[in-house]
């Protein structure tokens, strides 16, 4: 049985794609803080391993990686998922609360668990395994106000890039997947805000699509591997967006 962990599992498109892994048969560790969110969506799943832990406690992180292996033996796959969004504003009206919270969980924190993963990928016999980072398309194209949520996803392509060469000695591959509009609780939102004021809802994708592209990226061999992929709305305004 493949195993997976997968951060950021209590909700959004971490919980979705929790789902299709266990409706795939995958063991699924989920990673999140809300213990009584990924214990109810564990609920009645043998696959299923809950692991409340916050990304952005370093020694929480390797307690939560130790318990998987643990348990489940090995680990196939880490779906690097949990990250936040800040208010948007321009630079100067930011509040330096926002850009350190941003960097602790959606860099720091994809670090930490990127190491556990890494180092229980390195150890492991048969040696190797996957990390898939969730980018962002503002990880290439940012949008305006979005200084803290862009810079952090533009180290995450950096993160993807290194795992990648320094995995490969190791059998790690590492991917990234760069989500558009994808139809969670918070888009859903956005959107109602949007036509509340008289204004077109953003283009959106249903967030299984999102889960099964990550299932795909996840079941091929560790001899292949989709370095990034670009997944959204066709009509998003992302080619040629400025």
């Amino acid at each position: 049985m493949k195993t997976i962990i997968i951060t950021g599992a209590s909700s959004g498109i971490g919980a979705a794609t929790a789902q299709v892994f266990l409706d795939a048969g995958w063991t699924v560790g989920l990673i999140a803080r809300r213990a009584d969110r990924i214990a109810e969506l564990a609920a009645g799943q043998a696959g299923a391993i809950p692991l409340p832990c916050d990304v952005t406690d370093p020694d929480g992180v390797t307690a939560a990686f130790d318990r998987f292996a643990a348990r489940a033996g090995r680990l196939d796959v880490l779906f690097n998922n949990a990250g936040i969004f800040t208010p948007a504003a321009p630079i100067d009206e930011i509040p330096v609360s926002d850009w350190m919270d941003a960097v602790a969980v959606n860099l720091t924190g994809m670090f930490l668990c990127a190491r556990a993963a890494f180092g229980q990928m390195r150890r492991q016999t048969p040696q190797g395994g996957r990390i898939i980072n969730n980018g962002s398309i503002s990880a290439h194209t940012p949008r305006e106000g979005s200084t803290t949520y862009t810079t952090t996803k533009h180290g995450v392509t950096g993160l993807t890039k290194t795992l990648s060469l320094d995995g490969r000695p190791f059998d790690i591959a590492c991917s990234q997947i760069d989500i558009g509009n994808a139809r969670t609780d918070m888009l859903e939102a956005l959107a109602d805000r949007a036509r509340a004021e008289g204004k077109p809802a953003p283009p959106m994708i249903e967030v299984e699509l999102v889960a099964d592209a990550i299932l795909r990226m996840a079941d091929l061999p560790l001899h292949v591997n989709v370095q990034f992929q670009t997944i959204m709305a066709t009509k998003m305004p992302y080619i040629g967006r400025g």
